[in-house]
């Protein structure tokens, strides 16, 4: 176990330890989007609607700063983008604790949905920048195991602060966000590659320019956005519909509360032993394999009638979530260009944004008019579609790289082409005894002729 941890966290840069702690401090702040429909209804008083409302545009606010925070990620650069961010959800959350007016309420949450989601662009780049190709899969493992170690500690650590008063929710996350922005601007140096370099910092021919519109028109990469956007939709019903499911069946919130841990210790034990055995293997396997498991294990929900069948099905689709989530960064970075990570990584955080809106407002519909043994059969039906969706575009990409590889020519036959067109040598010269230089061509005679 002590060798299997060792080789998880070997040869990963300085700088990618320095940005996994800005993200573990950041996650060990997140109260308030946790708490935040209970401090509205049980704190506040209002109605669960009017939580409801201030909850899609905490979300709403997340889908605008996506596309924002990744122009500015290109265009400002990964350091100040987290820094704008980072300082705008410290001032923001603190206010929002303040406000007492249900339209400031609404308002102010709208603006923290904003920062929150806004360093997310720039920290997947800088981590792209900084993180040699074939060490990405593990990187971006540890660092959703940073993300889940926080939310479960942060979960516990807002459970016993709200019994003291829920503003210490709001004043705490800002002190730590600001803890997070001390250590970016201290330890983290922009890392945005210069123009006109390549992948591995060598000079590269110019680059075009990469615009939104760009991003759109990348078919493929637009697909694994929509992908993404289907199992993204399945995940955030564990919080949505999962609940009001057990709650309609007579189980108790703290039985809830026993089901959906299975998801954050699971994570944590399992997050970096699987990494280590998907990291060198076929993307098309992995992705297909956790669509279908994160897709049959909510649809196993429909068959759970006890707190233990319940727990089973979030453990076969946490299983999925671990897979899947390194997995898909992966391909994200390997279809992002250089320059343009920022606004690619902005429109696949764009993906959850919208499914953060979408799923209360689908899982809701179709519980109310179908009950929810037709939202699960349908979320397996969903997890089949994206199976046969990554399927299809990875197949696809495999054809065209080898297509590409096979009209390169190899090194052999490049210095064999230079050759067969190098200039004759010239009138009275020994071609045999004229070295070749490296461009191929006759080098001239410099020994003297009697």
């Amino acid at each position: 176990m002590r060798r299997g941890v060792v080789a998880s966290v070997a040869g990963l840069p300085r700088q990618f330890w320095w940005l996994w702690t800005s993200t573990l401090i950041n996650r060990l702040g997140a109260f308030v989007a946790t708490f935040l429909a209970l401090y509205l209804t049980v704190e506040r008083g209002y109605s669960a609607s009017y939580a409801g409302l201030v909850g899609a545009l905490y979300g709403l606010g997340g889908v605008v700063s996506s596309v924002v925070a990744g122009v500015a990620t290109d265009r400002l650069g990964r350091r100040p983008t987290m820094l704008i961010a980072q300082l705008a959800t410290a001032g923001s959350v603190a206010l929002l604790g303040f406000m007492e007016h249900p339209v400031a309420i609404a308002a102010v949450a709208c603006v923290v949905g904003m920062a929150t989601n806004g360093s997310r662009p720039a920290v997947q780049a800088m981590m792209a920048d900084i993180v040699a190709p074939e060490d990405r899969v593990r990187a971006f493992a540890l660092n959703y195991w940073a993300l889940n170690m926080g939310f479960a500690i942060s979960s516990a650590l807002a459970g016993l602060l709200a019994q003291y008063g829920y503003l210490l929710l709001f004043i705490g996350e800002s002190v730590l966000v600001l803890a997070c922005a001390i250590v970016v601007f201290v330890k983290l140096p922009e890392s945005r590659p210069a123009a006109g370099t390549a992948e591995d910092g060598t000079a590269a021919e110019p680059v075009r320019r990469v615009s939104m519109t760009t991003v759109v028109r990348d078919g493929r990469f637009m697909t694994v956005v929509g992908l993404n956007l289907m199992l993204a939709l399945l995940f955030q019903q564990a919080y949505v519909s999962l609940p009001v499911t057990m709650g309609l069946a007579g189980f108790t919130s703290s039985d809830f509360g026993l089901v959906i841990a299975t998801n954050g210790v699971l994570i944590v034990l399992l997050q970096i032993p699987v990494t280590r055995f998907i990291e060198h293997r076929s993307p098309a396997a992995l992705l297909i394999g956790s669509a279908l498991l994160t897709g049959y294990g909510f649809g196993l929900t429909a068959f759970a009638g006890s707190v233990a069948l319940f727990a089973v099905a979030v453990a076969v689709w946490t299983l999925g979530e671990i897979i899947n989530s390194p997995t898909q960064m992966g391909l994200v970075v390997r279809l992002s260009p250089t320059h343009g990570r920022g606004r690619y990584q902005g429109m696949y955080s764009l993906s959850w944004s919208v499914a953060s809106l979408a799923a209360p407002l689908l899982g809701g519909t179709v519980i109310d008019r179908f009950g929810p043994e037709a939202l699960w059969a349908g979320c397996a039906v969903v997890g089949t579609v994206a199976a046969l969706g990554y399927g299809l575009l990875l197949r696809r990409m495999n054809a065209e790289e080898r297509e590409r590889a096979a009209a390169e020519p190899t090194t052999a036959e490049q210095i064999t082409a230079e050759q067969t067109t190098a200039p004759d040598p010239a009138p009275g010269t020994d071609a045999a005894a004229a070295p070749v230089t490296a461009a191929g061509a006759a080098a001239p005679r410099t020994d003297s002729v009697a």
